[in-house]
């Protein structure tokens, strides 16, 4: 005799459905452990500035608030810095796009044949590795020292991730995937087209959250010591540096962090928008 109907749950499939639930109402919201680090650094910074630092070298640390009150709420100062961090934006953009085009071009070319990635590829790390102080000048002497010197050094430490990430991300396809388009008889093109560049999606967005980031160092890097045309946060910097003028640097420093965060977070929406539906990411 059979019988139909509701039946009790054992006890691990109970647990199974209330651990989850439980965790969720115990885990702390995303942004408090942030929070707690940002609060930490505040209380050492307020920390070193009024106790390990006397009033005559406090210029070294100046506490946070007085770099508001000094530098962020002086209406001269904030439009110093708000206008070079726009020239820098701009800079770190177009770099950033270049470094793009030119990144995943590269590491296509470098997909169609071993021979090319083994041609290629040393050049790369090349450029990765060269310190791009020790080619600063000769960049200022072929190229002139204005905005075209400034987009070029982006380019350079930018490109290397776009590369790197993109060329890992067409090699990574699956091997019996790569054999079924074979069997059908798929030209190249068409492997590369629908296999392979669409596999390679979030590595090559990966690329570009990195290369946001080094596009920003870039464009400052290049203002610092390209002096001529308008002046972008790097010479704002430097000249801060040369008058002592303390709270100014400071805040032209966040200016260029929260720059550096805004397009990191930027290319980062973007890349959930472009394969989110369809890429899970393993983390937790």
């Amino acid at each position: 005799m059979t019988t139909t109907g509701w039946a009790p749950k054992t006890e691990l499939e109970t647990e199974s459905l209330v651990k989850p639930a439980a965790q969720r109402k115990g885990r702390l919201p995303s942004f408090v452990p942030p929070l707690v680090v940002a609060t930490a650094v505040l209380a050492v910074w307020y920390l070193i500035s009024y106790v390990f630092l006397d009033q005559t070298r406090r210029f070294l640390l100046p506490p946070p608030h007085e770099i508001f009150t000094g530098a962020i709420f002086v209406p001269d100062s904030l439009a110093d810095i708000g206008l070079a961090t726009l020239r820098t934006t701009i800079v770190a953009l177009i770099g950033l796009l270049i470094a793009i085009v030119l990144g995943v071009a590269w590491a296509v070319a470098m997909s169609q044949a071993r021979w090319l990635e083994t041609s290629l590829f040393p050049y790369a790390v090349i450029l990765q590795c060269i310190p791009i102080l020790a080619l600063v000048p000769l960049i200022g002497f072929w190229f002139g020292f204005e905005y075209p010197a400034r987009v070029i050094v982006c380019v350079m430490i930018a490109l290397f991730p776009m590369v790197s990430n993109t060329l890992f991300g067409i090699q990574s396809v699956d091997a019996g995937q790569r054999e079924l388009f074979r069997l059908h008889g798929a030209a190249r093109w068409t492997v590369l087209r629908k296999l392979e560049f669409p596999n390679a999606l979030p590595a090559i967005f990966a690329g570009m959250r990195i290369s946001a980031g080094l596009a920003v160092v870039g464009a400052i890097v290049g203002d610092f010591f390209f002096r001529r045309g308008e002046p972008g946060l790097g010479a704002l910097i430097s000249n801060y540096q040369a008058q002592i003028q303390s709270e100014e640097l400071f805040a032209a420093i966040l200016a260029a962090s929260l720059l550096g965060i805004v397009i990191f977070a930027a290319f980062g929406w973007l890349s959930r928008a472009a394969v989110g539906a369809w890429y899970e990411s393993s983390g937790r």
